[in-house]
Formats: C-alpha cells, structure tokens, sequence
C-alpha cells in the first residue's frame, strides 16, 4: 500500500485538484450571490457576475467624466510603477547588506542587530511618522513598502551566505583569492536565485503596505480606488478591483519564477 505522503498526482489530475478550490469559490459566490438577490433585489453585498463585468467596462473601457481618464488603467500604472520601484529598491538593499552581513563577520557585528530590530518594527506603525516627514507624496509610499521588506531580504540572503558550505571559501581563499573575489565570485553568483526567491515571498506584504499607503493618501492606485467607494459600498467596484490586484500580484510571482528558472537552471536542479 502507497503512504498518502508518497503518492504523486498525474500532470492533469494535479491541474483539476489545483483549480478546484477556484471552483469551489466561485460556486460558492454564484449561489450566495442569488440568494441575497432573491431576498433583496437591491442588495449590493454579492453583486451578479453581469453587474461586476457592467461595473468594470465602464473603468476600463470608459473615460472618466470628471478627468478625462480611464480609472482601471490609471489606478493600475499608478500601483504597479510604485511597487516596482519599491521592489528594486529593496532588492538592491536587501542584495548589498545581505551579503555584507553573510560574508564579513565585521559587518555582521554592526550591522545584524540593527536590522534584526528595524525588521521588527511594524511598518503600518510608522506610516504616519513617514508622512508627516517626506509628505503625502510618491516618496512616503514607497518609503513604506522598501522599509517593511527591504530588511527580510536583508535577513534571508545573509542567512543563505552564512550557510554556504565552507569548503567553497577555504578552496577560493587556498587558490588565492580575495575577499573581494569571495564576495563577487563565490557567495555573490549562488545569491540571486536566493534574491529571486526572497522577493516573491515578500511580494504579498509589498502589495498589503502599498494598499494601505494609498488608501491613506493619494489620488489615484488600487488600493486608493477601492477604500474611496468603500463609503458606498460599492462592491461591484471593488471586487473586481480585489481580483485583478491577486492576478498581478500571481503574475508577478508566476514571472519571477519562470525568470529564475530559466536564468539560475542550476539552482533548482541542486535540490
């Protein structure tokens, strides 16, 4: 008899067992969705799937009358140009004192602590202070996001370089090489699937500190857009709203793992 932990599914099974709970919930979501509807024509708690496609033609197809702009695609470059300049910044961070922390055991005296203790601190908690400081503008935003995943990064990649083996270090340094030449030639080239590995596991807290940034203050993003017709209880608004975020933040998630590996094969055969 084959132990459950040892049974794997065929390629199509694991596809059907993958979609099932997507399934499951939009199922789940249609017979709510009549019920409430049947009891209160005007409910607005689980709009129907023709209200929710009505809703998002008219922002992604539709000028705004006020601005002139169409606000799904607005919103959308708005978010997605924050994160991604917050995500490069924490990856550039996260890459340099990461390694400094791993490789040279001075810097990790000075510097482990610090970011351990700046890793703790709640980064919503001091979305005030960030504002009141840099000001309601792009700066505060993505301040926020750097700050909340920039020292996890930090933190996993010196933990990686710290647990390469070390035989690895002891052959480079017994063929003569440098500190310098360890940093940039062993430990650096085994870090960058590990970076990849590390941004795609903060990139739910990035979106989680970028919604709430922008439902504070901005004037336009997804996450300002869904807590400004919150007051209405728009839900055929922010359902969609909610939806296309999860499937950005999948595809960017899907991307950097099919960048990793194509780009570092090596890194996934060797496990």
């Amino acid at each position: 008899m084959v132990r459950l932990v040892n049974r794997q599914p065929a390629r199509g099974p694991a596809v059907a067992l993958g979609l099932l709970p997507f399934i499951l919930l939009v199922v789940a979501y249609l017979v709510g969705s009549h019920i409430r509807l049947a009891e209160n024509p005007s409910d607005k708690l689980l709009p129907t799937p023709a209200t929710l496609a009505s809703t998002l033609h008219s922002y992604a197809a539709e000028e705004d009358v006020r601005s002139g702009e169409i606000l799904f695609w607005l919103d959308t470059v708005a978010s997605l140009k924050r994160i991604f300049i917050a995500l490069v910044l924490s990856a550039s961070i996260g890459l340099a004192l990461g390694l400094a922390i791993g490789a040279i055991p001075l810097a990790r005296a000075v510097l482990a602590p610090f970011i351990a203790a700046l890793s703790m601190i709640p980064p919503l908690a001091i979305l005030p202070i960030l504002f009141i400081v840099a000001g309601l503008g792009e700066t505060a935003k993505i301040a926020l996001m750097t700050i909340g995943i920039a020292p996890c990064i930090v933190r996993d990649l010196a933990l990686r370089a710290s647990e390469l083996p070390a035989e690895q270090l002891i052959k480079a340094q017994t063929l003569g090489a440098s500190s310098w030449q360890l940093v940039t030639r062993v430990i650096l080239p085994q870090m960058w699937p590990r970076l990849i590995d590390a941004i795609r596991l903060t990139l739910g807290s990035a979106w989680l500190y970028l919604i709430a940034a922008e439902a504070i203050a901005s004037t336009e993003g997804l996450g300002f857009r869904i807590f400004l017709v919150r007051r209405y209880l728009a839900m055929d608004v922010i359902l969609p709203y909610v939806i296309w975020i999860t499937l950005l933040a999948f595809t960017m998630d899907w991307a950097l793992k099919l960048l990793r590996a194509r780009v570092f094969p090596w890194a996934d055969a060797s496990r």
